[in-house]
């Protein structure tokens, strides 16, 4: 697969999605195992993550014309955190999936929109970590639509063991 928005300025993309690298990823926003789920694919160039998504009418807003704030709001945190767990890889000089596994999970999420989304665009998103250290990161994160900007979030990430990924009884909420 080639990694979103052609060549020329992303050149140095990575040419598989981070999504797709995660083992037993089942976020219905990103995850690769996940049947139903909306499938949004990152890649990561070392700086900044790229992504494009194409929206169809059963994710409309109230008007039929705009991509739900929900949706977005989905995208942009999906996108976030994945930016965020190639980011952690890379200060580990890792690649992106191998043992130990990392996993980031939201802490805070915060979306400002700007203006509508039009459902007919396709989404583009990019991402860059603004502050991390071995333990969080803090990502920035644009979704842009028909040539203009229009939603901006921040991403805030801590990372998590295994056993709160993979769901033992002792992570289960009590």
């Amino acid at each position: 697969m080639v990694p979103p928005f052609g060549l020329g300025q992303y050149e140095r993309m990575e040419t598989r999605a981070i999504q797709d690298r995660i083992r037993d990823n089942y976020c219905w926003g990103c995850g690769a195992d996940n049947p139903t789920g909306l499938h949004l694919k990152s890649y990561w160039d070392g700086k900044l993550a790229v992504a494009q998504w194409t929206p169809s009418e059963e994710f409309a807003a109230g008007p039929r014309h705009f991509l739900n704030g929900g949706i977005i709001a989905t995208l942009l945190d999906c996108h976030g955190v994945c930016t965020a767990i190639a980011n952690a890889y890379q200060r580990e000089s890792r690649g992106i999936g191998t043992d130990p596994e990392i996993w980031l999970a939201t802490t805070f999420l915060s979306v400002e929109y700007s203006r509508p989304t039009p459902i007919a665009e396709v989404v583009e998103l990019t991402a860059h970590v603004t502050d991390c250290d071995e333990r969080s990161a803090s990502v920035e994160c644009v979704l842009g639509a028909g040539g203009k900007d229009r939603v901006c979030a921040t991403v805030r990430t801590a990372r998590v063991p295994p056993e709160w990924r993979h769901g033992s009884s002792e992570s289960q909420p009590r």
